[in-house]
């Protein structure tokens, strides 16, 4: 078991998010905090901005202790509104507007947001989600062409807490095994206790720019603004990857950190090979980390040679804010590690008897710390299956020590983790199943490199005429991106045990040696 004490780490953390950024509108209120396609923000101008951004959101009726949901891509206008609810101490949902109306609609209904803010100028997707709302564009403080929904009367707010380690700051929605939407209920404390300690093993100082191209619709989006925030530097705000984009940032704008997912840099190194560069232009990048997603050696070792740094890999979960570990920039790894556990966490693990196993032994991987979730929003029992009454997160991932270093070795869930989301099959498996002519299906992972594609099995009714093309039609406008099947295998029948129970393992050794 890895123990670290956890007094030291919480001293001097501000009570709220927002509050990261007051001593540098005070200290260096003319460096710039935001950067996006269109505007720059300073430290001054960003706390101007936030304030008016939430007088109009008490205008428009949001109190404290409501859910908000934003719909949008990274920009000024989400960080703000992000800030602006922290404020107010309203609940941030935080939403991707590539997800299908569907998959809002579940959101939107759970939360009981009291209302939903698309930002329809960034985005057409969020300008078509505001479209099928009937939202009002408006003007919410500086920021116009905002979509407005109308007021959820029926909705009500939580008890507010004074206690940062206590009070929501953001509802992030996972699908949850079963296929329906898990609200991850993050602390201001936990958000701030995981930031400070992921910004302190990289070193980051008011000099760094952050690229923030993972989406703050996600944990690690959130992540990286606050930290970046929080030491006074500047974050660079990127609505949609393009690796174009991303070599343009690194030649002229002076980005030194870069965060990603696999699938990010395998992208950026198709992109110099198709476009016929000699190498890379880095400036003044210094860092480079992943997350999100089993790396591929072979590609840590191209990029690391293409790019000339470390590529430093890393382990979180949306329960845990979302650090748990990573390997420090002063000790690189040429392995599968995800680095030491983060300053002021627990971690232990646990074996099929429920004893902690000996260093070097798999188990599944327990955490204790102030990062770790609230809870589960309105789901007490799912609450308390995940945290135990002393405080341990079980996060369902198999893994072992070497030393102190960790590494992930496996999934007890049946997640596939793709592009850096977290895919449950069984969401997408409960849409293929509303195909009339599906009896049974099942989708697994299939590994390719640097990523997993999703594969959907399914059995027809006999006789039915519904074709591949049928089915990816049907599930497109139910799914987001991300979450629809690479491929689509129809088969006579699925492999089954005499009870009736689907041999997914089956099914993915069926996919060995296609890749």
């Amino acid at each position: 078991m890895v123990t670290q004490t956890v007094t030291g780490h919480l001293e001097g953390l501000p009570n709220r998010i927002h509050d990261v950024i007051d001593r540098y509108v005070d200290a260096t209120p003319d460096r710039l905090a935001l950067i996006d396609d269109t505007a720059k923000l300073t430290y001054r101008e960003l706390d101007r901005s936030v304030s008016g951004v939430a007088a109009a959101l008490q205008a428009l009726g949001i109190r404290a202790g409501d859910r908000m949901m934003i719909v949008s891509e990274n920009s000024i206008p989400l960080a703000c509104l992000l800030l602006a609810a922290s404020r107010l101490d309203a609940w941030a949902i935080v939403v991707n507007p590539r997800l299908s109306p569907r998959e809002i609609d579940q959101i939107r209904d759970h939360s009981g947001a009291r209302r939903v803010f698309l930002t329809a100028a960034v985005s057409q997707e969020a300008a078509d989600h505001a479209t099928r709302y009937g939202a009002s564009l408006q003007d919410v403080g500086q920021f116009r062409g905002v979509g407005v929904t109308a007021l959820n009367e029926e909705t009500f707010a939580e008890p507010v807490e004074n206690d940062g380690s206590r009070q929501v700051a953001v509802l992030i929605y996972t699908s949850g095994t079963t296929g329906t939407p898990k609200g991850v209920m993050l602390t201001h404390r936990n958000l701030l206790f995981s930031a400070r300690g992921t910004a302190g093993w990289r070193k980051m100082t008011s000099a760094d720019v952050q690229y923030c191209v993972l989406p703050i619709s996600h944990i690690v989006g959130i992540s990286l603004l606050t930290m970046t925030l929080m030491v006074g530097a500047t974050v660079r705000l990127v609505a949609k990857y393009d690796p174009a984009a991303l070599v343009k940032a690194m030649a002229e704008e002076g980005i030194t950190i870069l965060n990603g997912v696999p699938a990010t840099y395998q992208r950026l190194l198709e992109y110099r090979r198709n476009a016929g560069l000699p190498n890379f232009e880095r400036g003044a990048l210094r860092l480079i980390a992943v997350a999100g997603a089993p790396l591929d050696l072979e590609l840590k070792s191209r990029v690391e040679q293409e790019l000339g740094l470390p590529l430093l890999n890393g382990y979180g979960i949306t329960e845990c804010s979302p650090g748990i570990s990573g390997v420090r920039p002063d000790n690189p790894r040429h392995d599968h590690a995800v680095g030491t556990v983060l300053p002021g966490l627990e971690a232990k693990l646990v074996g099929r008897t429920g004893k902690t196993v000996a260093n070097g032994e798999v188990g599944e991987l327990h955490v204790r710390g102030p990062n770790v979730m609230r809870g589960y929003y309105r789901a007490p029992d799912l609450t308390a299956k995940a945290i135990d009454a002393e405080g341990w997160f079980n996060t369902g991932d198999l893994a072992r020590f070497e030393g102190d270093c960790l590494y992930i070795v496996g999934r007890t869930k049946e997640m596939i983790i793709r592009s850096g989301f977290n895919v449950y099959p069984a969401e997408i498996e409960a849409v293929l199943s509303t195909h009339d002519a599906v009896v049974q299906c099942a989708v697994v992972g299939r590994p390719v490199e640097g990523n997993e594609e999703v594969v959907a099995f399914v059995q027809l009714i006999k006789g039915s005429k519904a074709t591949v093309q049928d089915l990816m039609a049907h599930v497109a406008p139910q799914l987001t991106s991300y979450k629809r099947p690479s491929e689509i295998i129809l088969l006579d029948a699925l492999p089954a045990t005499s009870t009736g129970k689907i041999l997914k393992h089956k099914l993915a050794e069926s996919l060995r040696g296609q890749v």
